[in-house]
């Protein structure tokens, strides 16, 4: 059953969503404040969320901002319910990652149709993407550089292609999401929305793992220290580098060095 979550304050407005959603056959979670729906989105993961944008406590535009925070809830397909919308609300509202916008008031055939759009969206994106990380994972159980392997997952989209081969260029500088995206001409928070919705994964994270996985082939292939290779790859803390890396492997650099550098050279010769 298809999780949906209502988060509306006016209680007349939410009750109605609610009785048409469930109607169809949806599971619904409900919440009166944006606080609220936040905690439950966390707490419920549904496959969709919607959210009326002016509400006390937490507004929508709060609340998207909120769940992009955290990649189990920035993948949630996301619409707005608004009584008003300005060219320059929508486009704030799409810069944070919204997916659609209904003007109140609209039909339950509205509705619906905005819903079935996004979750025939969601379901082709996450079969694809299945499907060609599986692909990616046949080519080459031995290739040290996965980032490398990941970068054909975004071949075939030229947005996400433009971003990736940015980073390849620019991994060993201290860059961030912000370089990125001035270098593109896009606000930070929509190539992140982008990123995040095609991928499951931050811009930052991609640029962490392009860093680890070169970490990686310089830790088999070089005599570099830790700290050279750190340096080299755009770490201004050492003590950052580490913690990167740990996140990824499990491990110290230098013990993964020693652990895998002895099958290389074993293999080498």
């Amino acid at each position: 059953m298809i999780k949906v979550l209502v988060i509306e304050d006016e209680q007349l407005t939410r009750e109605i969503l609610i009785d048409c959603l469930e109607t169809e056959g949806f599971q619904i979670i409900s919440a009166k404040n944006g606080r609220i729906g936040v905690q439950k989105a966390h707490e419920h993961l549904p496959d969709l969320a919607i959210c009326d944008v002016m509400m006390p406590e937490l507004d929508g535009y709060g609340v998207l901002k909120t769940l992009h925070q955290n990649p189990t809830t920035a993948i949630i397909p996301f619409i707005f319910l608004t009584g008003k919308s300005t060219q320059a609300e929508v486009r704030q509202g799409m810069a944070l990652g919204a997916n659609d916008y209904l003007i109140k008031p609209f039909t339950p055939e509205e509705l619906l149709g905005a819903i079935a759009a996004q979750l025939k969206k969601q379901a082709i994106l996450k079969q694809w993407f299945a499907l060609e990380s599986q692909r990616v994972l046949e080519l080459s159980a031995d290739e040290i550089d996965e980032f490398t392997n990941f970068s054909s997952l975004f071949a075939s989209c030229p947005q996400l292609k433009k971003i990736f081969n940015f980073i390849e260029t620019h991994y060993h500088e201290s860059i961030s999401s912000r370089d990125v995206a001035k270098y593109l001409g896009f606000s930070s928070a929509y190539l992140t929305g982008l990123v995040r919705n095609q991928t499951g994964e931050t811009l930052n994270r991609w640029i962490v793992r392009r860093r680890v996985t070169a970490a990686r082939t310089l830790l088999l292939k070089t005599d570099q220290s830790i700290q050279q290779i750190a340096m080299a790859l755009g770490y201004r803390s050492i003590n950052h580098f580490f913690r990167q890396f740990r996140q990824y492997y499990g491990t110290t650099p230098q013990a993964w060095r020693k652990v895998n550098r002895r099958g290389y050279v074993w293999e080498s010769n």
